[in-house]
């Protein structure tokens, strides 16, 4: 489709051409701080090899020249991303903007669909975003947390208020600092009663969805929380490494206590040592043997910023032996990195980082292209279907 949703699949085909003959195709997304460029679709070179659908959209890269660790992401989610897309004659790898085309287009992908909501909620403290599907309603509601990095992140929410759930995307962390007023579980409580409450959301069919950090969040609210109880929860990248204390700030400072075991190598920041070994005194981590709802676990196999694969499989021990363990669903990714986003979302195996109270760091992430892709495809497919499961056929 020349416009569609960023999930949708695309085929391409150049018609016309020569028999056996060489061409490239380009493709370019210009965004607010440049250019980012990708190469080929059966490809025997360039930011991929091989016979991808997706490929133009997975592999994307910054142009040469760009200032090291950006990272593309939607900022303004009322706004699609533009794509202009060419086939070039012979193999080209460079000096595009010189060249003449046998054919280009301009293709639209967007995170929110036709006749979607959005309405800003700055309600009892409560700073976020609610996305409305079309239709009637009500609607099962997803409230959704990123990571440390904080700010008010709507991408995704937008995505799953286009699969039809009612999705609030939660900010809960200033980028760089801690948003004191902010920062402790009254606010995670009080959020998710805003969501609940709401006339188009339906009260006893809510998830929770996390990202990184808010993977612990998610995970400490459902297993402790009187006041929160999701219908199921979603923990992506995430781990029940930190326990989330009364406020962010302490849990913050009880992570920083093991700062000395940050490693940096080929000037990357590699966090995941902060957490290893998984501790055994129980006081330190989420009792994920207390969750009464089922859990997805989304686990990125080389996860060089947090010990995810060896948290997931403490957490599949404790629930074991809590008696829980038939609720959790865990999905291992081989070869993908932390930041398991959106599918066709491109590959950042490091990017710039603002850490708490140091400034901006070039943080590894981990992860290779190819199996990065396949990793945000699938699971995202499984994040939909388990949400479908328990929020709309699941008897209440």
């Amino acid at each position: 489709p020349m416009r569609g949703l960023v999930d949708e699949k695309l085929q391409i085909v150049v018609r016309n051409l020569r028999p056996k003959q060489d061409v490239t195709l380009h493709s370019v997304h210009h965004d607010d701080n440049g250019t980012v460029t990708v190469a080929k679709d059966a490809s025997l070179s360039g930011t991929y090899v091989g016979v991808e659908a997706m490929g133009l959209m997975w592999s994307l890269r910054p142009v040469p020249g760009s200032r090291a660790g950006l990272r593309l992401r939607k900022k303004d989610v009322l706004s699609p991303l533009v794509f202009h897309i060419s086939v070039h004659d012979g193999h080209v790898s460079q000096g595009f903007t010189q060249l003449t085309p046998l054919e280009s287009l301009v293709i639209e992908r967007w995170y929110m669909a036709p006749g979607v909501q959005r309405l800003d909620i700055r309600e009892r403290g409560v700073q976020g975003t609610l996305f409305i599907p079309p239709g009637p309603g009500p609607f099962p509601g997803v409230l959704d947390m990123w990571g440390g990095g904080g700010g008010l992140v709507e991408y995704r929410a937008a995505l799953l208020v286009s699969h039809g759930f009612a999705s609030m995307a939660l900010e809960y962390l200033t980028p760089g600092e801690l948003k004191k007023l902010k920062a402790d579980v009254n606010y995670f409580e009080t959020a998710y009663q805003i969501l609940q409450n709401h006339g188009m959301v339906q009260r006893d069919r809510l998830a929770l969805c996390g990202l990184s950090f808010g993977g612990a969040v998610a995970l400490s609210m459902a297993a402790y929380s009187k006041i929160i109880k999701p219908q199921c929860c979603v923990c992506i990248s995430g781990s029940h490494i930190p326990l989330i204390k009364k406020s962010l700030d302490e849990t913050f400072e009880d992570v920083m206590k093991y700062r000395s075991k940050i490693r940096i190598e080929n000037n990357q920041v590699i966090w995941r040592d902060v957490a290893l070994p998984i501790t055994t005194d129980p006081t330190l981590k989420v009792d994920v043997g207390q969750i009464t709802c089922p859990v997805l676990l989304v686990v990125a196999g080389d996860d060089q910023n947090w010990p995810t694969v060896e948290s997931a499989e403490d957490i599949q021990q404790i629930m074991e032996k809590a008696g829980n363990h038939h609720l959790l669903q865990v999905h291992i990714y081989p070869g993908a990195g932390h930041l398991i986003e959106p599918p066709y979302s491109p590959h950042h195996r490091a990017t710039n980082f603002r850490v708490q109270g140091k400034g901006k760091a070039l943080m590894l992430w981990g992860g290779q292209a190819k199996p990065h892709a396949d990793a945000q495809e699938d699971s995202w497919g499984k994040i939909l279907t388990f949400l479908q499961e328990h929020l709309y056929h699941a008897t209440s």
